[in-house]
């Protein structure tokens, strides 16, 4: 399969378009065909080296797609199940495995597109509404810019 790699940190140079092993599931991991994938100012940290990960590896923390395999021991998704998922490196290829426990159904009225590209910044959006502060009927929340994701979706 092809996917975006890196095997050092730096610029968009660093970048190779490389053929590699297909992943296979482990007992309670999905395989999923990555239809789209998110692409975030974090993959540019990641690349630069400003957030550092282990290398080589494939850049990409979110995508979505369709589940071609299960895990043994799998019991939330089947295969043909349309997902997307985030924060687990590896979205910049054809395929990828991701544990059960961080993979979401997309409902059918989520494209692909739509589906990959609110993950990361969803989930922000939340934790800052919902958890950091559960906002309530009668607050004030300043939001510096209705631009980015976060932004967006939180207006």
């Amino acid at each position: 399969m092809k996917a975006v790699r890196i095997k050092d940190q730096g610029g968009p140079e660093v970048m190779s378009f490389d053929d590699i092993d297909q992943p296979q599931p482990a007992a309670t991991e999905v395989l999923i065909k990555v239809e789209a994938a998110g692409i975030n100012y974090i993959d540019t940290y990641q690349r630069s080296g400003l957030y550092q990960i282990p290398l080589p590896t494939t850049l990409g923390l979110e995508a979505s797609g369709t589940v071609e395999a299960i895990g043994s021991d799998v019991s939330r998704f089947k295969a043909g199940d349309r997902v997307a998922y985030t924060n687990v490196l590896g979205a910049y290829a054809e395929y990828s495995v991701v544990d059960q426990d961080k993979v979401v159904a997309l409902p059918d009225g989520v494209s692909f597109n739509e589906g990959a590209a609110a993950m990361l910044q969803g989930c922000t959006a939340h934790y800052l509404s919902q958890s950091t502060y559960p906002i309530k009927k009668g607050d004030s929340c300043l939001i510096h810019a209705a631009a980015g994701g976060v932004g967006l979706i939180l207006t």
